[in-house]
Formats: structure tokens, C-alpha cells, sequence
């Protein structure tokens, strides 16, 4: 019988354990030498070549490296997508679910919560001007009122009510920022039409429209997935109901925000300043307007939940586990599109490779 082949076009796992006992169960591991941090600092995007008999498709969330639907087609017999990560915006998601074809991704708790903790140590650097006071010692000056940060929290003795922020997208790392918040005593707000009325309860968030959060808040955090609705979702006409005092902070994905509106909204001071995680092009071209402006924009290499002792090597073991999973016809933990469950069923359930 011939074996099952498993393309791991973005390897994460460094010590290569999960792919020597794939290779030792009889499983045959297409897969680069190169991991998965070094190519994903090449600009350029390229489509994805399976195999035609590949079974089981492996890689993360990078968008220089695109699973189209001609990808998908390119390999009949293709039982799933598997991400390391927990974005999985790289993949036609639709074509997908037509197809018949699974998408798992790997929502582990380094990776998301690193995002919550990430952006919070971000709204605070800005805020706090913890830069600009760092860089003004350095350079000789001590104190100055230009150095003066913004209080967060609300105060008792006088009444003042704590800033107001918005989080767009209240799932796992929307939920996580809204509690690393909670002890501040801020004002939080909330938008997600995709979540219960009982998760906003639950993490001290009013529910409320887009546009209330963004004419409301104080600062205005993404944590949405990327999608055909959310592509630019913060535009120039979104960005001019913001305060001129806001700070929007994108950790999620970059064409979310409309990088171009962005700069004009900083340059003309219509909004005070931005944190950015995450860029439409990444990386970016080194003639990035945004790259060019001051301390009014922080930006980071997409790398805001990458910390020392976690990163993606934790989700090895659930890839590796939903890689046998689906060999065996087992339906995996963590499915994205869900709908497509039932007609996998009908074509693998049951049906072992391995």
C-alpha cells in the first residue's frame, strides 16, 4: 500500500520529533529544511504546490505563502488544512468547505494569550510615553512636560472616569485583554455580533455598535479573524468617527486596517497615535509610508505573542495528533469550518491510511 504523504510546507517543529514519528508510523513527510521564521521574513507572496496525492496539508498562518483554492484542487484526495498557529487567514477558506476539505488550526494558550499581553504592554508604552522618556534620558534631558503620560484607570478622589476602550472581536484574545484591564477600573467596550450576550457580561464589556466604539473610546484595540467582511474594516470614513485623542492598536491582521487611511489620519493628526503588530505587507517594503512617521506609530514584526519558552513549537503535539487523527478518519479537535464535517464524513470517516 502506498503511503500516506504529509506536506509540511511551513515546519515549525524544531526538533523534528513529530516528523520522525509520522516517518516511523509509515506516514511519508514532505517537508523544507527551511522552518518556518526564516521564509516568513521573504517579501513576496507565492501560491501553494501539493502534491497530487498528498493527504494532509501542514503550515501556519503566513500570507506570502497562499492555499487557493487551485492549491486545493491540486491534490484530490486532500483531507486537511492543519495550522500551527491559531490565524488561519491564509487559506480559502470557502473553497475549503466546498470542497470538502477540513481546516484545523491550533488555538494554544501561549500563542493567543502572548497577543493579549502583547497588546496591553503596547497600549501602555504609547500612553505612558515610555519611549520618548527612555530616549530623552539617553540623550541627556531629564525631566519635561512633553514626557507626560496619560492616566488609565479610573480615580475615587476626583470623579475622573478612566479611559474608554473599545476591543473589536471579544474571542479568546479580545476576552483576554478585556480581563488583563479589568484591575485598571476602565471603561470597557466591546463589538462582536459573532459572540453571546453572556460572554460581554462575563468580561466586563457593554456591548455595544462599531461606530459607538469608535466614536467613544479612547483607544480601540482589533482582535477580529481576517476575512472578506473585515478586510479594511478600519477605513478613512471609520477612522474620522475616532477622537483626535485615540489610539488604535492592531495585533490581529494587518489588512483589517487600511495602512494608507492610517497614515493620512496620523500625518493630519486626526487620530493621536497607533500600535501595529501587523502590516497589509509583511514584510514591508522598506518605502512603507507608516515606517516613516514618529513616535506617534509603534510597530512590531508580527511577532507580538512570541516570548521566550512558548512560541509556535507548542502546538506540535495537537498538529501532530490531528495529523493522525485525520490518517485515520478521525474527525480532529479545533475544525474551522465546521459545516464541511458532515460531507468529510461521508468520504474518510473511518477510512484509515495508517
Amino acid at each position: 500500500m502506498q503511503k500516506p504523504k504529509v506536506h509540511v510546507y511551513n515546519p515549525v517543529d524544531e526538533t523534528g520529533e513529530s516528523y520522525r514519528r509520522m516517518r516511523e508510523a509509515g506516514i511519508e513527510v514532505i517537508r523544507p529544511d527551511e522552518l518556518w521564521g526564516t521564509a516568513a521574513n521573504r517579501r513576496g507572496v507565492t501560491e501553494l504546490v501539493l502534491a497530487p496525492d498528498t493527504a494532509v496539508g501542514v503550515g501556519v498562518a503566513n500570507r506570502s505563502i497562499q492555499v487557493t483554492r487551485k492549491s486545493l484542487e491540486s491534490a484530490p484526495n486532500l483531507r486537511a488544512i492543519v495550522k500551527y498557529t491559531v490565524g488561519f487567514d491564509n487559506v480559502d477558506l470557502d473553497a475549503a468547505t466546498e470542497l470538502g476539505v477540513l481546516v484545523i488550526h491550533s488555538p494554544t494558550e501561549p500563542n493567543w494569550a502572548g497577543v493579549a499581553e502583547g497588546t496591553v504592554a503596547n497600549i501602555l508604552t504609547v500612553l505612558k510615553k515610555i519611549r520618548e522618556k527612555d530616549r530623552h534620558v539617553k540623550n541627556g534631558g531629564w525631566r519635561d512636560p512633553s514626557l507626560q503620560g496619560v492616566y488609565v484607570g479610573a480615580r475615587h478622589m476626583d470623579d475622573y472616569p478612566g479611559l474608554a476602550i473599545g476591543i473589536i472581536g471579544l474571542g479568546r484574545i479580545g476576552s483576554r485583554v478585556a480581563d488583563l484591564f479589568a484591575p485598571w477600573r476602565v471603561r470597557l467596550m466591546a463589538y462582536d455580533p459573532y459572540v453571546d450576550e453572556s460572554k460581554f457580561v462575563l468580561h466586563n464589556a457593554r456591548s455595544v455598535s462599531l461606530e459607538t466604539l469608535l466614536k467613544e473610546c479612547d483607544v480601540v484595540t482589533v482582535h477580529c479573524n481576517l476575512t472578506r467582511e473585515t478586510t479594511r474594516l478600519i477605513n478613512a470614513e471609520r477612522l474620522a468617527m475616532m477622537k483626535k485623542t485615540a489610539l488604535l492598536v492592531n495585533a490581529a491582521r494587518g489588512p483589517i486596517v487600511d495602512v494608507d487611511a492610517l497614515f493620512d489620519a496620523l500625518e493630519d493628526k486626526k487620530i493621536a497615535g497607533a500600535a501595529l503588530d501587523v502590516l497589509p505587507e509583511e514584510p514591508p517594503d522598506p518605502q512603507t509610508p507608516i515606517l516613516g512617521l514618529g513616535d506617534n506609530v509603534l510597530l512590531s514584526p508580527h511577532m507580538i505573542s512570541n516570548n521566550i519558552g512558548t512560541g509556535l513549537q507548542m502546538s506540535s503535539d495537537w498538529v501532530e495528533k490531528a495529523v493522525f487523527d485525520l490518517l485515520r478518519g478521525d474527525v480532529p479537535r479545533h475544525v474551522v469550518n465546521e459545516e464541511a464535517i458532515a460531507g468529510w464524513k461521508q468520504r474518510f470517516g473511518g477510512k484509515s491510511l495508517i
